[in-house]
Order: structure tokens, then sequence, then C-alpha cells
């Protein structure tokens, strides 16, 4: 296993192709995929040919749960695609049990951390669909401000997406005065 970072409640390792099955369960829940693409199924193999190489590939995270292992889901962090090397992106998707426990924030926060202690990154930034409160309540505790709403041409509107998307961010000097 090759750990990435280890918090309190949190190891954070690279992805390996034995995730194939964590993978497919997380993304073919219907309610963990209601904000990404309205819940629909996401077939095994789109997950073996393009979701699992490119998460082995960098940036993405499996998330276990510290003292048992369990997969609790994964998180991002690194830069969108086409962006600037110092501005990753953070991202995470975490299966319903390890919703309202504070895992969102606990792995987010030491992802920011490392970002801003490690990685030279100048600013972090998360985006979500508006009606996406949860999320946008774990980017706000975390210290990431809302910067801007804005429309996404979604292919196949879902519920929720004509209210549109934000952005949050963090910079390093917001980072700093918060430390």
């Amino acid at each position: 296993m090759r750990v990435y970072l280890e918090i309190e409640r949190l190891v954070l390792r690279r992805f390996t192709p034995s995730d194939e099955d964590h993978l497919y369960d997380l993304h073919n829940d219907p309610e963990v995929m209601r904000f990404l693409n309205g819940g629909k199924p996401t077939p095994r193999e789109v997950i073996v040919e393009r979701t699992l190489p490119r998460f082995i590939g960098g940036g993405f995270f499996a998330a276990e749960e510290r003292t048992t292992g369990g997969f609790l889901g994964w998180f991002h962090l690194r830069p969108a695609d086409g962006g600037p090397a110092d501005e990753p992106e953070l991202g995470y998707r975490l299966h319903k049990s390890a919703w309202g426990k504070g895992y969102a924030t606990e792995g987010s926060r030491a992802l920011i951390d490392k970002a801003f202690t490690e990685l030279d990154a100048r600013r972090v930034f998360a985006q979500t669909m508006a009606v996406n409160l949860g999320s946008r309540r774990v980017m706000e505790k975390c210290g990431l401000t809302l910067v801007r709403t804005f429309r996404f041409d979604w292919p196949e509107p879902i519920a929720g997406s004509e209210h549109g998307e934000v952005e949050y961010e963090i910079t390093r000097a917001a980072w700093e005065a918060g430390r």
C-alpha cells in the first residue's frame, strides 16, 4: 500500500487495480452520484477502462478508515485539466456511511495543508453544484470562500443544475492568516 497521507482517522493512499470493486460500488450509489450524473449507474467497463486508470495515474487517493482499513471513498488534489500546477483542485466522494462524520472535512483540511506546505500551491479551489449544500458546508469548514457562481452546459441536465455551479477557494495568504 502506497500511503500518501495519514491523518487522525484516515489513510489516503494511491489507487491500485485491486480498487475496481470499491470504485464500482461507490460510483453506482444513486445518492452518492446525485449531484454528479443524476444518480445514473456507471458501467463496470467505464470504471475499468477509464476511471481506474485515471485514478491510478495520480492526484486521486483512496480514503480508508485508519483503524479498520475500510474503504470510505476518495479524495483528489490535482490541477484542473489545462489549469496551472500551483492551483490544485480539491475534490472528494465518500460512501453514504461516511457522510456526516467529519471525514470529508478532515481529509480536505489535510490536503489543503499539504498543498500549501509541500506542493507550493498559490490557491486551492473546489467546485460543486449550487444545490449541493453538504459539499458547500465542507468547503466552508475548510476555510474556502465562495468566489463565483457559474453555469455549466450539462450534456444531460440533472435536477438542480438550473441553479448553476459554485467555485470556492482558499489562497495561500488566507490559509496562512488562518493558521
